[in-house]
């Protein structure tokens, strides 16, 4: 539970309808299971002591009091578990003679509380309204078990030791609903919503249940459990899959259909309550009247078993990969599209190094002036080699040019930086600072003069990871007029690249060759002499590989995580691949880097938004350039 994460799980028990005791024992031994596997949150199916197929046994006091035995059989079973579970039964009130569906929440051998099911469908093939009452108002306290307990649909379970752990409840149609009581209790503060559930199965209704989880979900900003009644209720005419959903924010962390048992995962609930607090739209209510039932958890270190991306940005699912990619293409390509229709630009101007970022931008321009029904050739592509240049980047930069009918333009600046060296008493043997920097300002200086002289606009070429680094010369390649790849991330430069390659193979399987070639060729800047025609100067030796600091960039940035978060997510993606020494060391750096550079950020041209972190001082990102980075490398200490 540190850290935030919540290992929550939704079951199935096998039943027998209108067995209790067998249901009972069958319930308990699947809580003693999840209590095993570390679940401190458990969703059970609706009216699951029972069976949800009981009918008109529902009006049989037998049947329950059969249920009251068997919660009593669980609540003894279950007193030494230190886990919160929601139980489905029938649940008689004297005081008003109404019978309820109810989940029943207990922890530790006793009844945190009774939730009454809010909407009891009517129709097609449910009968609930001829057995139950709504829970709809409701708010009393009932004998049950020997305890006296709340029963209300206005309940929240709050854990004293974990305050962002606050559990709501709500039960099958009460989701269908067009008002869920779900949104009023995560306005309330709830951060998970439990949801017991008995859905019938019907062909093709699995994707719109899906969907209704996954999108509640992501409208509450919230933790979403949902266990569904499965083998064992009647089939006299339906059939139940036990179909158990666990979305956390618009997303499926765990799913499972067709089988009983438990399905597993971890709900980040720090990470929820971050978000809700990040959107100012997220409306939360704290004078809806919801009472919150403290329970107390001891803390623990949770096992993660959700999926941790080593590479968040980039597209995951690779069946809509294709989708994706020409998403992120054609956004970028509009941004810079409608830029050169607004300034009647005649020409965009790209410096071609033969290096990953100017490979994209110049592809992404393509699109643009695809876009705009103008011809490639209104693209003026540069390569400047200077003393770091290989003929491999050189040649790649040529060919990409001549492929693409860009109009190329080779200027060899060295006799232009010899001559500025001379001029400024720099040393052609002293490989500092200004050594390099000098080359990438003259570069830059030849891209903004064509421009000039041609009527165009200079698109940018660095990427959104070399921002957030630093690494880029201020008022060299940091500066353009449209900076297109500045939402980019490193890895996803090369994802994007990697995709039009393939895409490209049949149709040019010369530029697909050029390309895979710079896709295989070490991130550089170049602006070292080469070694023996090799390159001399390879990026992520110096800095460190971009696909941890794109990771620590994502996370840190997107989702507000700590560094000792971050470094602990980071060992669960990239674990076997980087020791802990070398991951805790490259955390070190970006944050080092990340808060030293923000004066490069505060100062950057306009670009695309294209995906959930930007660095823009005009939009996603404001820092102050003089912040300091100590209480971040503080976090750290002590961690080797």
């Amino acid at each position: 539970m540190r850290d935030g994460f919540v290992k929550v799980a939704a079951g199935t028990p096998k039943i027998r309808v209108a067995d209790c005791r067998y249901n009972a024992e069958q319930i308990f031994t699947l809580m003693r299971e999840a209590d095993k596997q570390g679940v401190k949150v458990l969703a059970l199916p609706e009216l699951c002591l029972t069976g949800y197929t009981c009918a008109d046994l529902f009006l049989q006091p037998t049947l329950l009091r059969g249920a009251e035995e068997g919660l009593a059989t669980i609540l003894e079973a279950t007193k030494n578990l230190d886990m919160v579970a929601a139980i489905g039964l029938p649940v008689w009130n004297k005081w008003d003679n109404k019978l309820y569906n109810c989940a029943a929440v207990i922890q530790s051998g006793e009844i945190l509380g009774l939730v009454p099911k809010t909407y009891l469908p009517n129709y097609g093939e449910f009968y609930e309204g001829r057995w139950f009452a709504s829970g709809a108002g409701v708010e009393t306290r009932i004998p049950l078990c020997g305890q006296e307990v709340s029963l209300s649909n206005n309940d929240l379970f709050a854990c004293a030791d974990m305050p962002n752990l606050v559990i709501g409840v709500e039960i099958c149609e009460d989701l269908w609903a067009p008002e869920p009581p779900s949104i009023r209790l995560a306005r309330a503060g709830a951060t998970i919503i439990l949801n017991l559930s008995a859905s019938n199965e019907l062909a093709g209704k699995a994707a719109y249940r899906r969907g209704l989880v996954s999108g509640q979900s992501g409208r509450l900003v919230c933790g979403y459990v949902y266990a569904d009644a499965g083998e064992g209720e009647s089939t006299t005419d339906l059939v139940f899959a036990g179909h158990n959903i666990v979305a956390e924010n618009g997303s499926i962390l765990a799913e499972r259909r067709f089988a009983t048992g438990l399905t597993i995962s971890e709900i980040d609930v720090d990470r929820l309550v971050y978000e809700r607090q990040r959107m100012n739209t997220y409306r939360a209510d704290p004078s809806q009247e919801c009472w919150r039932m403290s329970f107390d958890m001891d803390l623990a270190d949770t096992h993660l078993t959700r999926p941790v991306s080593p590479t968040p940005f980039v597209p995951q699912d690779q069946s809509d990969r294709a989708e994706r990619c020409n998403e992120i293409l054609y956004t970028a390509a509009l941004g810079l599209k409608k830029r050169l229709e607004h300034t009647h630009a005649k020409t965009a101007v790209v410096g071609l190094s033969g290096g990953l970022d100017s490979t994209l931008a110049v592809l992404i321009t393509a699109v643009s002036m695809e876009m705009l029904d103008r011809p490639a050739s209104d693209i003026i592509a540069v390569t400047m080699p200077c003393f770091g240049t290989t003929d491999r980047t050189k040649s790649n930069a040529v060919l990409l040019a001549e492929r693409l009918g860009c109009t190329l333009k080779t200027i060899d600046i060295g006799e232009a930086v010899r001559r500025h060296f001379k001029d400024i008493g720099q040393s052609m043997e002293d490989h500092d600072v200004t050594f390099e920097n000098g080359q990438a300002r003259e570069r830059t200086q030849v891209l903004m003069d064509i421009a000039n002289q041609t009527g165009g606009l200079v698109i940018g070429t660095g990427d959104l990871s070399e921002l957030a680094l630093g690494w880029c010369t201020y008022n060299g390649d940091h500066m353009s007029n449209y900076a297109v790849n500045a939402g980019i991330p490193k890895t996803l430069v090369r994802h994007l690249v990697s995709f039009i390659s393939d895409d490209k193979e049949a149709e040019d399987p010369q530029l697909s060759t050029v390309l895979a070639d710079i896709l295989d060729t070490p991130v550089s800047p170049e602006l070292l002499p080469a070694i023996e025609g090799q390159i001399a100067q390879k990026t992520e030796d110096l800095v460190g590989p971009y696909e941890l600091h794109d990771f620590y960039l994502y996370y840190a940035i997107r989702w507000g995580f700590g560094p000792r978060k971050a470094l602990r997510l980071a060992e669960q993606a990239m674990g076997k691949r980087y020791d802990r020494s070398t991951l805790l060391k490259w955390l070190k750096n970006f944050y080092r880097r990340f808060f030293s550079q923000q004066f490069k950020r505060s100062c950057l041209p306009d670009g695309p938004k294209v995906g959930s972190v930007a660095l823009s001082p005009r939009g996603d990102w404001r820092m102050p350039s003089d912040a300091m980075a100590s209480l971040w490398l503080e976090e750290l200490e002590g961690l080797e």
